[in-house]
Formats: C-alpha cells, sequence, structure tokens
C-alpha cells in the first residue's frame, strides 16, 4: 500500500492508499488544498483540524450544488428525451436536375481526364 506525501494548506499529511490510485488521492488532495489555502491567508493560522473541517466542508458545500444542477439538468434531459420527435419534410429533387448534376460531374471528370493527360 503506498504512502504519499500531501499538502494541504501549507501542511504535510502521510496518507496510504490502493496501489494505483495515487492519482486520485493527489487530485482530491489539491481540491482540499484549494479550499485551505485561501481560509489560511483569511483566517491566519488556523488548528489543523479546524482548518480541515472548515475546508472539507466548503467542498461539500460546492458538491451539494453541483449534485443539485445535475440532478436538475437529468430531469431536463428526460423531458426532452420523452417528447415526441417532430417529423420534417424532406425537400425532393426532381429528376431532371438529377439527370443535369450527373452530366455536369461526367463532364468535369472528363475535363480533369484530358488535363491529366496533358500534364
Amino acid at each position: 500500500m503506498p504512502d504519499l506525501e500531501v499538502m494541504i494548506g501549507g501542511k504535510g499529511f502521510q496518507v496510504a492508499c490502493q496501489p494505483g490510485e495515487e492519482h486520485f488521492l493527489r487530485s482530491a488532495a489539491a481540491m482540499l488544498d484549494a479550499e485551505a489555502t485561501p481560509l489560511i491567508t483569511q483566517m491566519g493560522r488556523l488548528p489543523e483540524a479546524k482548518m480541515l473541517l472548515m475546508a472539507g466542508l466548503m467542498l461539500a458545500d460546492k458538491t451539494a450544488a453541483v449534485e443539485d444542477e445535475l440532478r436538475t439538468l437529468r430531469a431536463r434531459v428526460a423531458e426532452l428525451e420523452a417528447r415526441p420527435v417532430a417529423t420534417r419534410d424532406v425537400a425532393v429533387v426532381p429528376q431532371g436536375v438529377v439527370e443535369t448534376l450527373a452530366e455536369i460531374a461526367a463532364r468535369a471528370e472528363a475535363m480533369a481526364a484530358r488535363v491529366e493527360e496533358k500534364a
């Protein structure tokens, strides 16, 4: 089991994690540090437990807000998915236009072939 030192609020902490989870632990510690650092800047020196508690509460508040937004968005997606799909009219290309375009394409290919022969 790997032991890592993480910095939170300018203090080092030894933390163990499962092999392969080091990146996740470092990421979580960085999030906690991002909350703790402004606390220390604003309030000065704080006891370790209070710093960690306040930083954790701030992260929990952000998480709750994100979860509320996710619930709202999921409800909106479900609402949109439940709507009937409107049918659209498909434009019909007249056969004469199709034939003309095919003739133009054939002429363009013939011209390209002649240019290649001369080159």
